[in-house]
């Protein structure tokens, strides 16, 4: 028989909003010192009354808890409940300090004053009209939302994510999540499949139900778009598929010991369901016909006739297909003449600059002055800045409008350096509308241009591609800069590769290394790396290092000596600002989360704290923006350092480069430490000093192109610490998988005069 618990909630621990693992103190009558409790307890709020079903249990680290299988909440019903509760960023505009006023002036009928005579709030001091009517008109949607909360809670939701469902549904949001659950991963940002399923196992819909089959072929899909495929083959769909929706459905209590659906089975999860692969296609046939999925049916080079059967979501098919027809446009339509002497430009670019251009650079200049669309790629040190910047200058004296863009905000900020002109991210530059979620900038309101360069095109996906390529006006000239042999998108698509693969575009591959970047190991070592043979090192030049050391505890103690002490000892860098440690992974003990956990004890260790999930954050600490946020207008992969913070109230304001941003307890869901991060997020960016370590661990993701491009996120020092094994791995690119994608096919055919594939 379940053990029953009522108490108030004291204090938050730990909570994964992925999983729906929480685990909080519990403050119960008649014990001395607060619970704990774990289980997945989503949506619950400081000064909360709970009622909790469950068991007791010995943790054998952590001794007694109460580990949750049910819960249901309570209004508080005590004074510091309440201002606990109203301080927790339940409602928007009231924090601790404020929360502490409103029950000091109303007692236990704080709430009843906010909910019935909100007007009565002007008696509060600090409390003026605006801010009354914010509250009033937050404390309204809460309650809006209340039966939302009521009927989600008990399916491991956050209040952020109730709240989404509510202003994407309104009146009918309980309605519709009954109705199809599964249009929630589909329709909030936020949920994903696997809690989709967990609502709908709830409800009742059947392991085999068509919803859930079809919900699963289309989360398969995006599985493969998140390791950067445009597309899967049918027979591959269909396995993946069938292996994801045998899983078993968690309907009960967590069963991992982070709530993650590992281990046993609980006592409400049904056995992993028959789902066939003749049901699976069957549900694909019937997304073709309802045009739900795209399919495509392509020949194999060789005898036979042999074909392949290719399927893909809509919206890719369809970004794929708008670059096709964007890059057709471009190079059909004429571009206004330029009257320029090449030549004679070429020449005063390079007085002016007091430099001798290489003919590679001089022919990307004298194509960038006559192609519509140019595709200029190379490594460290071969100088596409330079001719960038060439480029650019004559253009300008021509009068020509130039507008400069690259995918991220370090990435345009070092373009701007480069050039001494302005430069946007694309989203800046498209004009992103957080409202609608669009870009005011597109074919119908294309932008105001003769010439729009973007650089570091490795980084663009498919997706973003198209919608710049849409807004480049049909005349204008566009210039595409990036390092081909870096890591692709972190979205689908591999488009700078695959338009130099197409041979439809002029491309301009820069090949030499410039005298002065042979002085540097960095841009020597990253050519030896993406040629597959070990880096060199010595030679007195002390920019490059190799610390070789086998077991992780020796690379992670390594790693913290490097950032605390060795460099800033011998090279002068300071530790925070100028020292980044890119990781492979972000797991594990040499993984980004666990690196910073330690890196953050060593360089800010002390100092009043905001804790968020598994993070503290304080005042110095280095942090970055690991998803967009329109409304702050910050992206992700920004990094910036906290300059401000309030405790009592939970907020904290961070400065990226010049703008401060402030963010409140709802917002911090988007912010981590960034001592460390993994390359990935590196990628367009430069460090002063970068810190790489390596071990055989990170094998999976130890590829070629991800030590290349790791290594040239240095500027004037790279320290590599790991083993000869793990540099084994990646040198000889075992792991590497080619993406699927089909931009390089349709160009080409449509180059060779085949009929337009759109």
């Amino acid at each position: 028989m379940a053990d029953v618990l009522h108490g108030s909630l004291e204090r938050i621990v730990y909570v994964n909003e992925q999983t729906g693992w929480t685990v909080l103190r519990l403050r119960v009558r008649g014990r001395r010192e607060p619970v704990t409790v774990v289980g997945n307890l989503l949506g619950t709020q400081p000064g909360e009354g709970l009622r909790l079903t469950g068991r007791w249990i010995v943790d054998t680290k952590y001794g007694e808890q109460f580990r949750a299988e049910a819960f249901t909440t309570l209004r508080p019903a005590t004074a510091a409940g309440i201002e606990k509760y109203l301080g927790s960023g339940l409602v928007r505009g009231v924090g601790p300090k404020m929360a502490a006023r409103l029950v000091r002036h109303f007692g236990l009928q704080t709430l009843a004053v906010i909910e019935e005579h909100p007007e009565q709030l002007v008696e509060v001091p600090g409390f003026g009209p605006v801010r009354a009517e914010r509250v009033r008109s937050a404390w309204a949607e809460q309650k809006a939302i209340a039966e939302v909360m009521i009927f989600l809670q008990g399916h491991g939701l956050s209040p952020a994510l109730a709240v989404r469902i509510y202003r994407r549904y309104r009146a009918r949001s309980v309605e519709t999540v009954r109705e199809n659950p599964f249009r929630l991963a589909e329709e909030i940002h936020g949920i994903g499949f696997r809690t989709a399923d967990r609502i709908a196992a709830r409800l009742g819909t059947a392991a085999a139900s068509p919803e859930r089959l079809r919900a699963g072929i289309r989360y398969t899909l995006n599985r493969c778009a998140d390791d950067g495929d445009m597309f899967a083959e049918r027979g591959e769909l269909v396995r993946r598929a069938v292996g994801i929706l045998s899983i078993p459905r968690s309907v009960g209590r967590s069963t991992g010991p982070e709530g993650d659906g590992t281990g046993a089975l609980g006592p409400g999860d049904p056995a992993p369901a028959a789902v066939t692969p003749e049901a699976l296609s069957a549900e694909v046939d019937g997304l073709i016909g309802d045009g739900a999925l795209v399919r495509e049916v392509v020949p194999v080079a060789g005898p036979g006739g042999i074909t392949r059967e290719l399927l893909a979501l809509p919206a890719l098919d369809a970004a794929e297909r708008g670059v096709v027809s964007a890059l057709l446009r471009l190079q059909r339509t004429p571009a206004p003449p330029l009257e320029v002497d090449a030549e004679r430009a070429i020449a005063w670019y390079q007085g002016w600059r007091g430099i001798t251009l290489a003919q590679l650079q001089r022919q990307a200049i004298l194509s960038a002055l006559h192609e519509k669309v140019l595709v200029v790629t190379g490594g460290p040190g071969t100088g596409k800045t330079t001719l960038v910047r060439g480029i650019v200058e004559i253009h300008a004296r021509k009068g020509r409008r130039v507008l400069l863009c690259a995918p991220t905000g370090r990435a345009a900020q070092r373009l701007a350096e480069s050039t001494g002109r302005e430069a946007r991210t694309i989203h800046r530059l498209l004009e992103f509308d957080p409202g609608s979620m669009r870009f005011r900038r597109d074919g119908e309101n294309p932008l105001e241009a003769d010439l729009v360069i973007a650089d570091e095109c490795s980084m663009i996906d498919t997706v973003l591609a198209n919608n710049l390529l849409k807004a480049v006006p049909a005349a204008a000239q566009l210039l595409l800069v990036g390092d081909a042999d870096q890591l692709p998108s972190v979205g689908p698509g591999n488009v700078l590769a695959d338009l130099i693969a197409s041979a439809s575009l002029p491309v301009v591959r820069l090949t030499e290394i410039f005298r002065q970047a042979e002085a540097s190991r960095i841009v020597v070592n990253a050519h030896r790396i993406h040629r597959g043979e070990y880096p060199v090192l010595g030679g007195g030049l002390d920019d490059f290092f190799w610390i070789k050391k086998e077991h992780p505890e020796d690379i992670l103690a390594m790693v913290k000596r490097l950032v605390a002490e060795d460099i800033p000892r011998r090279f002068g860098f300071d530790p925070v600002r100028e020292v980044q440690v890119l990781t492979p992974m972000r797991r594990g003990a040499l993984g980004a989360v666990n690196l910073n956990v330690q890196l953050q004890a060593l360089l800010n260790p002390h100092g009043a704290a905001i804790r968020h999930g598994a993070h503290d954050f304080r005042i110095g600490d280095k942090v970055m923006q690991i998803e967009n946020d329109y409304d702050l207008d910050v992206y992700n992969g920004d990094i910036g350092c906290i300059e401000e913070l309030d405790k009592e109230e939970g907020t904290l304001r961070v400065r990226f480069g010049d703008r401060s941003v402030g963010y409140d307890a709802r917002d911090l869901g988007g912010l981590v430490l960034a001592y460390a991060t993994s390359i990935h997020k590196a990628q367009g960016s430069e460090y002063p000093a970068v810190v790489i370590p390596l071990h055989s661990q990170h094998y999976l993701l130890l590829q070629r192109r991800l030590l290349y491009t790791a290594v040239t996120r240095g500027k004037r020092l790279v320290v590599l610490v790991g083993s000869a094994r793990a540099m084994g791995i990646a040198l000889h690119d075992r792991n590497a998988k080619p993406r699927n994608t089909r931009l390089a096919e349709r160009l080409a055919a449509v180059t060779r005069g085949a009929p337009h594939p759109l």
